[in-house]
C-alpha cells in the first residue's frame, strides 16, 4: 500500500498515474478533495480510499502496518500567499507530523521540497547538506521548505529511507486548477490562444537581453519517473535536486509554444513588476549530479519535445494524464 499527499493535486495526480501504469493501485490517496476542478485529476485513477487531509494521522496509526511507502507531495504552494502562518500549518508543521510517523512506523518516505530555497542562487544550486543552512529563500513558501528541510536533516529518529525532492520549474499535465501558479508554459499557452501573442518580462539585468532569463524547466512525466526510480530504489537518504541540469531561456520556451500550435512567433516583452523586480531570478539550473551517482540514467526530456507533447496531446485536447 502506498500513500500519496496532494493526490488531487498538479505533480500528485501525474504521480497517481504513473503508479497506475506501474500496476500499482493499492493506493491512498490523501488531500482536500474539496475542489471540482482539482478532483477533476484524479477522475479514471485507480486506489483503494480517498482520506481527508486531516483524517490522515488517525488513518495512519490504524493502518500504517500495511503502508509500504509515503509519497508526501501535498504542499501550499502559492508564492504570492505572505501569510507565513499558512505555510507554518501546512508546509512545515504537517510534514513535521509525516516525517514523525513515518520514523515512528518505519515506514520509507519521499517529500517535496522546492528550488525556491535556493533563493538568489547566491550559493549555486548543488543539493549539498552543507549549504541549506546558509540559503536565503526570497518568499515564505520557499522558506517553509528550508526551514522543513533543516528540520529534517537534523533529527536524530528518520525513517527507514527518506528523500527530499528540490522541484525546479515544473510543467505538464494537470495544472488546470492552479491559477496564477500554473507554469509559464501553460500561462503562454492561454495567451496565444486568447490574443495570438504572449508577453515576457523584459530584461533588467544588463548581463541578460530581454527574453533571455533562464530557468530550469522540468516536464512532469520526468519528475514522477525519478520518484518512482526512487521509490524502488531507495539509494543514500537525503536532499535531492530534481531539475533537467539544462537552464533554457523564456525566449525559447514562448517560441516552442508557438511551434506546438503551428504558429509564428509574436512576443512582446514588458516591464517586470516593481514589486517582485528586485527578487527576480534570472538564473537556475539544478545540479543534478547527485541523483545521477545513484545509478539514474533514463535522459530528461529536452524543453521542445515536452512543450510539444504538453500543447498537443494535453492542452489543445482539454485532456489530464
Amino acid at each position: 500500500m502506498i500513500v500519496v499527499t496532494g493526490a488531487a493535486g498538479f505533480i500528485g495526480s501525474v504521480l497517481t498515474g504513473k503508479l497506475n501504469e506501474e500496476r500499482l493501485t493499492d493506493l491512498i490517496l490523501v488531500d482536500k478533495f474539496d475542489n471540482p476542478e482539482k478532483n477533476k485529476n484524479i477522475k479514471g485513477k485507480l486506489f483503494s480510499e480517498k482520506i481527508d487531509r486531516n483524517s490522515f494521522f488517525s488513518w495512519l496509526d490504524s493502518n500504517h502496518e500495511n503502508v509500504d511507502f509515503i509519497l508526501h507531495i501535498g504542499a501550499r504552494t502559492d508564492t504570492t500567499e505572505f501569510d507565513k502562518s499558512v505555510f507554518d500549518k501546512l508546509n512545515l508543521n504537517y510534514s513535521k507530523k509525516v516525517w514523525e510517523k513515518s520514523s515512528e512506523y518505519e515506514i520509507p518516505l519521499i517529500y517535496a521540497s522546492s528550488a525556491a530555497t535556493y533563493g538568489m542562487g547566491e550559493f549555486g544550486y548543488k543539493d549539498d547538506h552543507d549549504i541549506v543552512y546558509k540559503l536565503k529563500p526570497l518568499n515564505p513558501y520557499g522558506e517553509s521548505k528550508n526551514e522543513f528541510d533543516k528540520w529534517a536533516l537534523k533529527q536524530d529518529k528518520r525513517p527507514p529511507f527518506w528523500a527530499g525532492l528540490k522541484f525546479f520549474n515544473v510543467y505538464g499535465p494537470n495544472e488546470y486548477h492552479k491559477g496564477r501558479m500554473a507554469s509559464v508554459i501553460f500561462h503562454a499557452y492561454r495567451q496565444i490562444k486568447n490574443t495570438g501573442k504572449v508577453k515576457l518580462f523584459k530584461s533588467h539585468n544588463p548581463d541578460f537581453k530581454d527574453g533571455e532569463q533562464l530557468r530550469d524547466f522540468v516536464y512532469v512525466k520526468d519528475v514522477v519517473d525519478v520518484i518512482v526510480y526512487l521509490m524502488n530504489t531507495q539509494p543514500e537518504s537525503g536532499l535531492y535536486n530534481l531539475g533537467t541540469g539544462k537552464a533554457r531561456t523564456f525566449l525559447d520556451l514562448a517560441k516552442n509554444t508557438f511551434e506546438a500550435l503551428d504558429m509564428k512567433p509574436d512576443i512582446e516583452f514588458i516591464d517586470t513588476p516593481g514589486d517582485i523586480r528586485d527578487k527576480y531570478q534570472y538564473f537556475t539550473q539544478a545540479d543534478m549530479s547527485k541523483l545521477i551517482s545513484t545509478g539514474y540514467n533514463k535522459p530528461f526530456t529536452a524543453l521542445e519535445n515536452g512543450i510539444d507533447d504538453y500543447v498537443r496531446n494535453y492542452l489543445t485536447e482539454n485532456k489530464y494524464y
